[in-house]
């Protein structure tokens, strides 16, 4: 069974038995500009992993001769944990548009894992992970060198710099409390580089199109003690529900 007819049948046992949508797990570039339409979106994270910029990408961030750097989830069973956001797709659609920009395009393939949001019950959600075998796989690597490609690189979509800075800035905003190691020391040596080669940031870092915000939902029931307790000193509430839609446009491969 070739890519094409096991996508096909993901789509037939995702959207049959009255099944209304598929949650996707989202932990790079689709966090903050998912390119599809959505039902809801809410916060969380899945265990056993860690993420890095081990894949390559020769498309959107980057080209054959020069690929940039995005990133993927790696096994990690002892004390592996990555934050991100799960998404409710509305139709078959969505999914197919991912499948070939994620799987087609990006080298991922998909699988089911369990995500964990702030607030509820853990429940399934599809994720996409590169591995080894796919033919952008670009692996482990110091972090300056890692720091160095993404500088260097840049492509249809856009500079390899974004997708870092805007990931790292989206993980702050909505994660304060969560320490990503590999992503934030990524950040900081990007950053030191393009401040001492005097490049640009503002030109890597595109009009920023497509992005979307996500605003806090009241909750219907009561607020607990401690919850308002946290609202009177600003801090966040873990139990809210991001909602958030992309707008009312046609399906469009923004930039992964």
């Amino acid at each position: 069974m070739d890519r094409n007819d096991k996508v096909a049948l993901l789509e037939e046992s995702v959207f049959e038995n009255d099944i209304k949508c598929l949650w996707v797990f989202a932990y790079g570039s689709l966090c903050w500009r998912p390119g599809f339409e959505f039902h809801k979106a809410v916060p969380g994270s899945v265990t056993g992993f860690q993420r890095r910029f081990w894949q390559g990408n020769t498309v959107h961030r980057g080209t054959t001769e020069k690929p940039g750097r995005v990133a993927t989830l790696v096994e990690d069973l002892s004390e592996g944990e990555v934050h991100g956001v799960a998404f409710a797709l509305t139709g078959s659609e969505a999914l197919s548009y991912l499948s070939n920009r994620e799987c087609a395009q990006g080298g991922y393939m998909s699988k089911f894992i369990d995500f964990q949001p702030i607030e509820g019950e853990r429940f399934k959600v599809l994720v996409y992970v590169a591995t080894p075998l796919n033919p952008h796989w670009l692996g482990d690597a110091d972090l300056d060198e890692i720091a160095d490609q993404i500088v260097t690189s840049e492509g249809q979509n856009g500079h390899n710099v974004e997708y870092l800075l805007r990931l790292a800035n989206f993980m702050r905003a909505h994660f304060p409390d969560k320490k990503d190691e590999h992503l934030f020391s990524l950040e900081e040596k990007v950053l030191w580089k393009i401040n001492v080669n005097q490049m640009c940031l503002k030109t890597m870092m595109g009009s920023g199109e497509g992005c979307i915000s996500f605003m806090q939902k009241p909750s219907s029931r009561e607020s607990s003690p401690s919850q308002e307790r946290r609202n009177r000193e600003g801090g966040r509430v873990e139990t809210f529900e991001h909602t958030a839609r992309v707008p009312n446009t046609k399906l469009r491969c923004l930039n992964i």
